[in-house]
């Protein structure tokens, strides 16, 4: 397991997953603005913690990619990291249906709870959205994995 190369990709991953994000609504998807919903994680809004927190997960999300296959469930390539996008999305999406337990801006009402795979937030599009955005993740993180 090659911990910087996970890190790096993982960061990769991020930016181009949230490249894609900020591009859904002008392709007719909705707004899914995760640096947004995670600045008010705490409280009042802060971007900067914001994009801290959601590097952290996309470098984190990447060592555990790179875990799994250093154990050998998958391997490096583009088939597994459309598995591991589809299953990371399903799973995370799962946990956004908790976020308001535990979400400051939505419990004091700055920020609407986004539901089952933030459903609440545009329905199926915005499942479809996740989806696309959790898989063009997983497969930056294995492209620069393999490049490192």
């Amino acid at each position: 397991m090659n911990i910087i190369a996970a890190i790096i990709s993982g960061l990769a991953g991020t930016m181009g997953m949230t490249l894609l994000m900020s591009m859904a609504p002008m392709l007719g998807m909705p707004n899914m603005d995760i640096v947004g919903m995670l600045s008010t994680m705490f409280g009042q809004a802060n971007r900067t913690l914001g994009w801290v927190f959601h590097l952290m997960m996309g470098s984190g999300f990447a060592l555990i990619y790179a875990l799994l296959w250093s154990l050998g469930l998958g391997a490096p390539t583009l088939g597994s990291a459309l598995v591991f996008g589809t299953a990371h999305w399903l799973v995370v999406g799962m946990g956004m249906a908790m976020m308001p337990v535990m979400h400051a801006g939505i419990k004091n009402g700055q920020m609407p709870a986004p539901g089952l795979w933030m459903t609440k937030q545009g329905g199926m599009l915005s499942f479809a959205g996740g989806l696309a955005g959790h898989l063009l993740y997983a497969a930056v993180v294995v492209l620069v994995y393999n490049l490192i």
